[in-house]
């Protein structure tokens, strides 16, 4: 196919035909999960809340399920980039529009900052995908 970044048609999954593509599976990866992990104490704040986080977390691992198959299409790099863009000022919305977003109670959030670094690259990987897969 040449507008995506998969090949190798082994029981309906497409593998990525280069590092960068596993590069941001592993970015949806990590972000995603962390989501899910971060609904359980969410939940002590504020049902909605978790409920986004979870809602985040698959968005980001179904992401990567649609990228392994036949229906991921070139269009949907910028996709995933707005995503993780939006999820990373998300953040900042939420908790404030300075380094103190990435502090809960006083102290570093790691869950926080790894996703928003998973995030970022995924973004990056994103974009620089659309732009070498052609039209």
């Amino acid at each position: 196919m040449s507008n995506t970044a998969a090949t190798s048609n082994t029981a309906g999954i497409q593998w990525p035909d280069n590092t960068l593509g596993y590069v941001a599976i592993v970015a949806a990866i990590i972000t995603g999960v962390l989501h899910l992990l971060a609904v359980t104490r969410a939940i002590q704040f504020s049902q909605t809340l978790a409920i986004l986080f979870a809602l985040n977390g698959l968005g980001f691992l179904g992401g990567i399920g649609i990228y392994l198959t036949r229906y991921w299409r070139r269009s949907l790099f910028l996709v995933a980039a707005a995503y993780a863009i939006i999820t990373i000022l998300a953040l900042f919305a939420f908790q404030g529009w300075s380094i103190e977003a990435f502090y809960m109670g006083g102290s570093l959030n790691p869950i926080a900052v790894i996703s928003k670094a998973a995030e970022a690259v995924l973004a990056v990987s994103a974009l620089v995908l659309y732009s070498r897969s052609g039209a």
